[in-house]
């Protein structure tokens, strides 16, 4: 697990390799991450938007962005936090993720960005 806090606001992101839903004579490595937001901040705060970017060793870098996260835009008051899954395919066993979500404190209608980790994407085989 990797994790991280900007302005207050803690993001941990734990990741595994989806065998079932990849087929390596394909290059299709797909890849499952677990993401916690909470908010320790003594404000109540909205998750607007995400940004990703995605490192595939095989591939160029990847883009994406959007809003909320599948599709929620939650509002964490002090001390909540929101937990979600998602998943990313690469066309190698090797890759990573980082990016930032945009967020709206809401007492004062003040948007800032808030840091996701860089996490790895490795299909297990390749640790050894």
């Amino acid at each position: 697990m990797v994790k991280i806090s900007t302005h207050k606001i803690e993001v941990s992101v734990s990741v595994m390799y989806w065998q079932q839903s990849s087929s390596p004579k394909d290059n299709h490595y797909f890849f499952v991450y677990f993401i916690s937001i909470k908010n320790n901040s003594n404000y109540s705060v909205q998750l607007l938007k995400r940004h990703w970017d995605i490192f595939d060793s095989g591939s160029d870098k990847r883009v994406v962005e959007g809003e909320g996260v599948v599709g929620e835009t939650p509002i964490l008051e002090p001390g909540e936090s929101f937990e979600y899954n998602s998943g990313c395919n690469l066309s190698s066993e090797i890759g990573y993720m980082k990016g930032f979500y945009t967020f709206n404190r809401l007492l004062n209608n003040t948007e800032f960005e808030v840091e996701i980790p860089k996490f790895d994407l490795i299909v297990p085989s390749k640790l050894n």
